[in-house]
């Protein structure tokens, strides 16, 4: 190794755990689509601290290609922020364009899990669709939060494996979603159907002042202390 920044497997381990962790506690999973959804994140930084901390497979790769025409490309921990070397970045990598958009990319993904969930919880108190905070943009806001602390941690560190692994998770999400709204459209009805019809599931449709968001205000029973269902993420 050019340096000491790998081959450190307990730091893998606990970066993995800590952040796995402090999803979970803002995501609260429950049932068994909470658990699949977390596993899919967890499968991600798995393989991101692996080659952050642990094995730089993704250096080794393509140091050997285009290590001519990147002479940052090689095997220090600097070295694996590969964006910076496509720029020609000089200065701290921890300061550079893709590292500072990493970490609002990570922040704004944990903050959409737990504003998220404190809607979550509040629905469930009052057997209702949670349709304020950031469900008023979007369905599946927690969802959203764990897809963009993937896309923080790609502009950050991207490897072969993550870049490959993000898109699937994608998928893995958006089945996930249809999923769960199945499930949420028997329960509702026609609260759901009006709610959905104006709210986009993942991505936002940022409205005109004359065109003010519209959400339903009925409620429908559940069995008392049930859990909302997770469609709403």
């Amino acid at each position: 190794m050019a340096d000491a920044a790998y081959g450190l497997w307990p730091l893998v381990i606990l970066n993995t755990i800590l952040f796995i962790v402090f999803a979970a506690s803002l995501f609260h999973p429950k049932t068994r689509r909470d658990w699949r959804a977390m596993g899919a994140y967890s499968a991600f930084l798995v393989a991101l601290f692996t080659e952050m901390y642990g094995t730089p497979l993704t250096i080794y790769l393509l140091g050997s290609w285009l290590g001519s025409r990147f002479p940052l490309l090689k095997d220090t921990h600097a070295g694996g922020h590969l964006w910076n070397d496509l720029i020609s970045w000089q200065g701290d990598p921890h300061l550079s364009p893709f590292h500072l958009a990493s970490y609002v990319g990570i922040g704004v993904g944990f903050w959409l899990i737990a504003a998220a969930w404190k809607v979550l919880h509040e629905a469930a108190q009052h057997n209702r669709l949670a349709t304020t905070g950031p469900y008023t943009w979007v369905r599946h806001p927690q969802y959203d939060g764990f897809l963009l602390i993937m896309i923080g941690f790609l502009l950050q560190w991207p490897t072969i494996p993550t870049v490959i692994v993000f898109p699937v998770l994608v998928v893995v999400y958006v089945r996930l979603a249809r999923s769960e709204e199945r499930e949420v459209a028997k329960e509702f009805g026609d609260d759901w159907a009006a709610y959905a019809a104006h709210t986009p599931a993942f991505w936002p449709r940022f409205r005109r002042p004359d065109q003010p968001h519209r959400r339903p205000t009925g409620t429908a029973a559940r069995k008392p202390g049930a859990r909302p269902p997770a469609a709403r993420r």
